[in-house]
């Protein structure tokens, strides 16, 4: 990639509740990541958040998670290999339907939560993400989380041949091995807008962070992840829009 992207979990509303600042986040980013349907979002939200990306062309990502609309998906659940391709296909399957009825398309995929956590930690799962990707459309880059060795990621996407996007987080803090920190422990999420613009600017100029055991931490980034869910991480995300524009001229 020539810069930096913007990516944003999007489209998270469903039914009578309504989650995020969609209308608000959207203009400043540069893909959407749009749930669908699995762990939140529904037929007319994904139609009207593919319409937003459309108005701002913005990058439209597949964001498929477990069948786990109580839990948002952030559970696991064991699922075979062919379970895992099979609720692949059928969400992405479902948001390009959409986006085709609108003129668009998608243009690569992130899972979510759970599933997101699962692949990281767990090859099979990956090799099984990776395979349905290929299966479905070869062209369609999976965004995955950087960490201090991608190697083996790699070497598994150059075998089955799709693209991978590395995405880092401005809001988070990584351990020696450049996982994310579990939020259930002191300091896993940075709140203060200083301190996440900084640690953006550190990540988009791929200079090294401070892991949480002191150790030093260079990771690859092409894909930022912000998040839209309040009147603060608005204003954060242009700050970061605005320090990675200043960066790429």
């Amino acid at each position: 990639m020539s810069r930096v992207l913007l990516n944003c979990d999007i489209g998270e509303s469903f039914g009578v509740w309504s989650m995020g600042l969609d209308a608000e986040v959207m203009p400043l980013i540069d893909c959407a990541n749009i749930a669908c349907g699995f762990h939140a979002g529904d037929p007319t939200v994904m139609r009207k958040t593919v319409a937003l990306a459309l108005e701002h062309a913005v990058k439209i990502g597949a964001h498929p998670g477990y069948p786990d609309l109580v839990g948002f998906g952030r559970r696991s659940m064991e699922c075979s290999s062919a379970e895992i391709e099979d609720l692949l296909h059928y969400q992405i399957g479902a948001l390009q339907g959409v986006c085709q009825a609108q003129g668009g398309r998608v243009d690569y995929v992130k899972p979510h939560g759970a599933l997101y956590n699962d692949m990281m930690a767990n090859p099979r799962v990956l090799l099984a993400v990776m395979n349905a990707i290929a299966r479905y459309d070869g062209e369609l880059p999976l965004m995955l989380l950087s960490t201090r060795d991608n190697r083996e990621a790699q070497s598994m996407a150059s075998k089955i041949g799709i693209t991978l996007w590395f995405e880092t987080f401005a809001d988070r803090a990584y351990d020696s091995a450049g996982r994310l920190v579990s939020r259930g422990l002191p300091g896993a999420v940075h709140h203060e807008p200083e301190r996440i613009v900084a640690q953006a600017q550190r990540l988009a100029n791929q200079q090294p962070l401070t892991a949480s055991d002191g150790s030093t931490l260079l990771l690859k980034t092409d894909t930022l992840c912000v998040h839209g869910d309040n009147a603060g991480s608005i204003a954060a995300v242009k700050r970061i829009r605005q320090a990675l524009e200043l960066i790429a001229a």
